[in-house]
């Protein structure tokens, strides 16, 4: 259940905050709410309750630059990058006329971190809260990575909530039970607890086939590092972790066929990303993440669903083609 959101006085306050204070120096250990990395707007918060806690949701919400249209668009991000990464695509929509609400769901960003374990439904839920909050009933959604699982459970739980859907780069287009076993939370902790820099930088690069430079990447490495000095870390890296349990065993291709909002795909043609992929037997590996033969398939399976797949890009397609990427995005939103 969503309580009243914060006010814009405390937006503004929040980002003076961040240009002001000399404790968040870049250097400087960040709390698990990254308290000390700057967005490029203002961020809000909705009190929400999970687990019989209460959390705050993290958003947010920037008007149109240009002559405003009437519609929103809600941007879902990926797994491993907090809100911010949406900065490009934020700048292209609110010129089209666009208000843009960009959330960092629970467990990620400056949201709060829970450690329960998680649930798509929920997180569709509270999202749906946040809508509801902001008086926005109907919403155009694009969604990056794991955040593309979310729109989709969105779409089948509250489908007259949502306009249209652009999936840039999603996983969760194969059951990944299929392919890797059950892996312990314990053997998760120790994963991501024992990563570093070097090993976390080289992850990204690789397991998303990135045409950037890893300079593009390092404010979100360092980001990651820069955590392990709060004393509330293992809250952290367990939220982590909840996340990659839901990723595995909550799938969404059985239902992507059932969408029915008119939805585009943009695919990275390098993009052969597979949570769990590792864990996978050998004779499995391989066959795991041919994301863009994935979309092509459940598009046309879908009452209005097309994909297209952009050469030479990896997983981070709104930051390795971000031209290309807005306009693709801004013509198939102005046509539905």
């Amino acid at each position: 259940m969503a309580f009243r959101p914060r006010g814009p006085a405390l937006c503004l306050a929040l980002m003076l905050g961040l240009a002001t204070s000399p404790i968040f120096a870049e250097e400087a250990p960040l709390g698990i709410g990254i308290e000390g990395f700057a967005y490029p707007h203002p961020v809000c918060f909705l009190d929400l309750s999970r687990d019989g806690e209460r959390q705050r949701l993290a958003y947010m919400d920037v008007a149109p630059a240009g002559t405003a249209n009437g519609r929103t668009v809600l941007l879902l991000h990926g797994r491993n990058f907090p809100s911010s990464y949406w900065q490009p695509v934020i700048a292209a929509l609110t010129a089209g006329g666009y208000r843009v609400v960009a959330p960092d769901q629970l467990g990620f960003g400056k949201s709060s971190k829970p450690v329960a374990p998680f649930s798509f439904d929920i997180m569709a839920a509270e999202t749906v809260d946040l809508l509801d909050a902001l008086n926005l009933p109907r919403v155009d959604v694009v969604a990056h990575s794991m955040g593309g699982m979310l729109a989709v459970r969105m779409a089948r739980n509250a489908p007259a909530r949502i306009n249209s859907l652009v999936l840039e780069a999603p996983i969760g287009l194969e059951d990944y039970r299929f392919s890797v076993p059950p892996v312990s939370n314990d053997t998760l902790l120790r994963i991501e607890t024992d990563a570093n820099a070097e090993s976390y930088r080289r992850q990204l690069m690789t397991n998303y086939a990135l045409s950037l430079p890893a300079s593009a990447i390092e404010p979100f490495v360092s980001l990651r590092e820069r955590v392990k000095g709060s004393g509330e870390y293992p809250r952290w890296v367990q939220s982590f972790v909840n996340s990659y349990q839901i990723i595995w065993g909550q799938p969404v291709v059985h239902e992507i066929p059932l969408v029915t909002a008119p939805t585009l795909f943009l695919m990275g043609q390098n993009d052969r990303n597979a949570p769990g992929k590792p864990f996978a037997p050998a004779e499995l590996r391989g066959k795991m993440g041919d994301n863009a033969v994935h979309a092509r398939a459940l598009a046309a399976r879908m009452p209005n669903g097309r994909a297209e797949v952009l050469p030479g890009i990896g997983h981070l397609v709104h930051m390795e083609a971000t031209q290309r990427f807005n306009d693709l995005t801004l013509t198939f939103l102005n046509q539905n």
